[in-house]
């Protein structure tokens, strides 16, 4: 959703509370789509600081559709999302880019909410979600989740370093 800051930039002390939907549909990164489990509106308050500057203060909650890193387990991942940014719209586009450090949700006067967010969440992104922690993952040579069920693999991992003495262990095996 883009919000339109011109208003609120041109009266002096405006302070604007706006409910903004979250219009993107999945979650989209490193290659991965996410899912929302939930997404509530993001409630901003947008104040005007003077000389063209602006604070926006916003918080939401949200749930996104993440994997066990082990089992892949479909799970549901909760996130609460907090922003506080000021921005000098005096700046121009690029400066404000190199001065945030980050991707531009500020497009001349209009703030794109659904890029603020998405920042946030990569922010947020966890690099690695278990299930439980004594998820046991899945069996690497058959499949199965070792959660679930066992199964009668050869689960002995061996140094790759020692693969030429287990060749010659094996060569003797077949005499």
């Amino acid at each position: 959703m883009l919000i339109s800051l011109s208003e609120i930039i041109n009266t002096k002390g405006k302070v604007e509370h706006i409910l903004a939907p979250i219009e993107m549909e999945k979650f989209i990164y490193d290659g991965e789509a996410y899912e929302f489990a939930r997404k509530d509106p993001v409630d901003l308050t947008i104040t005007n600081l003077g000389k063209k500057k602006v604070l926006i203060e916003g918080s939401t909650k949200l749930s996104l559709i993440i994997f066990c890193s082990r089992c892949l387990k479909e799970l549901e991942y909760p996130m609460d999302i907090s922003v506080s940014k000021e921005i000098d719209l005096n700046l121009t586009e690029d400066d404000r880019v190199k001065e945030l450090d980050e991707a531009n949700y500020i497009t001349g006067y209009n703030l794109d909410v659904d890029i603020l967010i998405k920042d946030e969440i990569i922010i947020g992104f966890p690099m690695k979600v278990l299930c439980s922690e004594q998820c046991k993952g899945i069996c690497m040579h058959c499949g199965t989740n070792l959660n679930e069920k066992s199964c009668d693999c050869d689960n002995t991992v061996l140094d790759p370093r020692m693969s030429a003495i287990l060749d010659i262990f094996n060569n003797f095996k077949e005499v």
